[in-house]
């Protein structure tokens, strides 16, 4: 089987393929050795993942994800490999791909197997062989292995040499392969981002709304509407997954210097064990509107002076800005040493990739028209390109990224009874935010 670059794409795209990534492969690139993706795990932005899961066993401690990998066979369908899975390694920090032939008969085993040392080239030397990954709508993920010197990994290096073929902006291994086959599917450019929001900031003063689950536009005028606003002005419909607003691009708006990043729910300690409302129980405190909140902006190695709880980062190593403890996490610790709120690594690892590996910042302004407010969002904007996990946490270390709940239990209304609001916060400093990427940088509307 010698299929061109044209015919792959082709089938990708038949499968629903929403681009083509190519990775050229060296020898230590293998069914033993795995296959080396990047040494940063954002590479779960690109290739769809399940669940991440701690494993803190064996010689090194890891995390590992499964993927649902589907190599194209001889006769062009696509046969699942049910044992791939993502491992993250937090000592290097790096991502390779494994268990990606156990279980599938169409899998490239015979061009996947170790080379003898003997036999062996220089190392991280390519060998000529490319492997295509395509991630779908689905959450799938296609591949296919190009042999040395066939069609298609000819064909990928020619666009490489000229430079059509780019290094994705988080990663330093794979590449994007431009196919016209795929292109009214794949993701925005930055060119697309900024000509959406430079026709927002053309509206000048516009009304305070968001769109509901229809994707009709409402009148929505709470204090924190002015995402919401930025967000229906996109069409972008609220949701509570963790994924980019803006095909591919995060879009944050805000209109002071503190930012939400993102809003976890806790999966340890009080919270994440017995709920928000057994939480709030125990460390909240009643306003005189009768509802019982939890507030307090929170600093690692700090105790609150009002909560009496204090932030710690666990199993990580700022001087070398890894983790050391897959186990680990982030945890709030009352006054007595107990665990009333955490946030494992595991939990938070994809969550940070999903949503923070490009994010546009776009400040607005507002203001009161009668019962109703109004916004208009500036230029410029800044952009944020290519990010890792740990950037946030040595951030959250120095201080630079707070935990700022405002999670509350309301007091019953006519015949409901009690509602809780959870919004567990982690907000950072705009003057802070450029610490987070490689590429940070402003563009004029």
């Amino acid at each position: 089987m010698n299929p061109t670059l044209d015919e792959i794409a082709s089938l990708f795209s038949s499968a629903g393929a929403l681009k083509v990534l190519a990775k050229p492969l060296s020898e230590n690139d293998n069914s033993k050795q795995q296959i080396y993706l990047g040494g940063s795990f954002e590479v779960l932005k690109e290739i769809p993942a399940e669940e991440v899961i701690a494993h803190d066993g064996g010689k090194r401690p890891n995390f590992k994800a499964k993927i649902n990998l589907l190599w194209m066979g001889p006769d062009g369908r696509f046969i699942e490999a049910p044992h791939a899975q993502l491992i993250l390694y937090p000592d290097y920090p790096e991502v390779r791909l494994s268990g990606f032939l156990r279980g599938c008969n169409v899998a490239p085993s015979s061009n996947m197997q170790p080379i003898p040392k003997e036999l062996r080239g220089p190392k991280n030397q390519r060998d000529g062989r490319i492997l295509f990954l395509a991630p779908t709508a689905k959450g799938t993920v296609l591949a296919f292995l190009a042999n040395p010197g066939s069609f298609a990994a000819l064909e990928f290096e020619d666009l490489r040499v000229r430079g059509h073929a780019q290094l994705l902006a988080n990663s330093e291994v794979i590449y994007q392969v431009p196919t016209s086959r795929i292109t009214e599917r794949g993701e925005s450019t930055e060119v697309d981002l900024l000509t959406a929001l430079a026709r927002i900031n053309s509206l000048g003063w516009a009304d305070s709304i968001r769109l509901n689950r229809h994707g009709q536009a409402v009148p929505y005028n709470a204090p924190n509407a002015g995402g919401y606003t930025l967000e229906a002005l996109l069409d972008i419909i609220p949701n509570g997954r963790a994924e980019p607003d803006f095909k591919g691009w995060e879009v944050k708006g805000y209109g002071g210097d503190r930012i939400t990043l993102m809003t976890p729910e806790p999966d340890l300690g009080v919270y994440g064990v017995d709920g928000a409302e057994r939480f709030l129980a125990k460390y909240g405190y009643l306003r005189d509107d009768g509802a019982v909140y939890f507030t307090g902006t929170h600093r690692a190695n700090t105790v609150h002076p009002r909560t009496k709880q204090t932030l710690f980062l666990s199993g990580f190593d700022p001087g070398s800005a890894k983790i050391t403890n897959v186990s680990g996490g982030l945890q709030l610790v009352d006054q007595h040493g107990a665990l009333s709120a955490g946030w494992s690594f595991a939990r938070l690892i994809k969550h940070w990739a999903d949503k923070h590996s490009q994010a546009a910042y776009v400040k607005y302004e507002s203001r009161r028209v009668g019962d109703n407010r109004q916004y208009r969002y500036l230029s410029p904007i800044h952009l944020g390109v290519g990010t890792d996990f740990s950037n946030c946490l040595q951030q959250m270390h120095e201080g630079g990224v707070v935990y700022d709940p405002a999670t509350k239990l309301e007091p019953p209304k006519g015949s409901g009874g009690p509602r809780i609001k959870s919004r567990n916060q982690f907000r950072i400093g705009r003057k802070n935010l450029a610490f987070l990427y490689e590429q940070f940088y402003e563009r004029d509307l």
